[in-house]
C-alpha cells in the first residue's frame, strides 16, 4: 500500500513589493511602539506568509535588505568605500528582534557581499577589500544570531571564492536562486548542501562525480522533482524549498503541499 511521506520544508526569503503609502501607514499605525520603516515593513511581509503556510525553516529578508546592509557600513558614500569600514549594528539588531518576536528559530536571507556593488576606492587591494567587507558581514550576522535569528541565508550571483571561505559555514547558507554549472561547482567546494530547481539536477548529479553532496532543497518542488531527485538522494537527505517572488500566500502553501513523497 502506498505511504505519503511530507518532506521537512525551507524558506530562503522572498521580495515582497514596496507598498504604496497608505499600505505603509497603515502597517505602522498597527505597530505603534517600533521603530519602522519601509525595510522593516517589507521583513515583516516576507515572512508573515511562511508562518501560517506551515514552512518548517522559516526565512524573512531577501534581496531587498541590500539597502540595511549599506546603510549600517560606515565608510561608504554613494556606494563607494571611501574610507576604513565599521559596522552599526542598532539597526540590525532592531530587524532581528522583529524577527525572533514575530517567529522564533527563524532565517534571515540577505544579498552575499558581492552583490551589493560596492567599489573599492579606499583598500586598494582585492584581499583586503574581501577581509573588510566579510568583517563587515560577520559582525551584522553576529549581532543578529546574538538577538536570536538562527542563521543567514547570503543570496548570490555567483561563487566568489573569498567569500565563501570567509562565510560559509553551519549558520551560513549560500543560496545562489539560478546557479549555472560553475556557480554550483563553487559553491560545493564550500558547503555539502545546496538549493536547486528541478532544471539543475541533472547538472548537480555529475557535480556529485566530484563534490559530496549530503542535502538538497529542491526549489519549487513537484512529484517529478522529487522523484528525479530521489534517483540520486534517500529521502531524508531532500527537502522542499522556496524563494518567493511573487504572491507569497498561495506561493509558501503551494511549496508544503508539494513537498510529499509517495512511497
Amino acid at each position: 500500500m502506498a505511504k505519503q511521506l511530507d518532506l521537512p520544508t525551507r524558506a530562503f526569503g522572498a521580495e515582497p513589493p514596496v507598498p504604496d503609502r497608505a499600505v505603509l501607514a497603515n502597517w505602522i499605525a498597527e505597530h505603534r511602539g517600533r521603530l519602522a520603516d519601509i525595510i522593516t515593513y517589507r521583513l515583516d511581509q516576507s515572512l508573515a506568509p511562511q508562518i501560517p503556510a506551515g514552512i518548517g525553516t522559516p526565512c524573512a529578508g531577501g534581496r531587498f535588505y541590500a539597502d540595511r546592509i549599506c546603510g549600517c557600513i560606515e565608510g561608504i558614500t554613494e556606494n563607494r568605500a571611501t574610507g576604513e569600514l565599521h559596522a552599526d549594528t542598532p539597526d540590525i539588531i532592531e530587524d532581528a528582534a522583529a524577527i525572533v518576536v514575530q517567529k522564533k528559530d527563524a532565517w534571515c536571507a540577505m544579498p552575499a557581499p558581492h552583490t551589493l556593488g560596492i567599489r573599492d576606492e579606499y583598500y586598494g587591494d582585492a584581499d583586503e577589500w574581501n577581509d573588510a567587507i566579510c568583517g563587515i558581514y560577520r559582525t551584522l550576522m553576529r549581532a543578529m544570531r546574538d538577538t536570536g535569528v538562527t542563521g543567514h541565508v547570503l543570496i548570490c550571483e555567483q561563487a566568489n571564492d573569498p567569500e565563501l571561505l570567509a562565510l560559509a559555514g553551519q549558520n551560513v547558507f549560500f543560496f545562489a536562486p539560478k546557479p549555472d554549472r560553475e556557480t554550483l561547482a563553487g559553491i560545493l567546494e564550500h558547503q555539502q548542501q545546496v538549493a536547486i530547481t528541478q532544471g539543475r539536477l541533472e547538472t548537480l548529479f555529475d557535480l556529485m562525480n566530484e563534490y559530496t553532496v549530503r542535502r538538497i532543497f529542491l526549489l519549487d518542488p513537484n512529484d517529478s522533482a522529487i522523484r528525479l531527485a530521489r534517483t540520486h538522494f534517500d529521502p531524508d537527505q531532500i527537502f522542499g524549498a522556496g524563494y518567493c517572488t511573487e504572491e507569497c500566500d498561495a506561493y509558501w502553501k503551494g511549496v508544503v503541499e508539494r513537498s510529499v513523497y509517495v512511497r
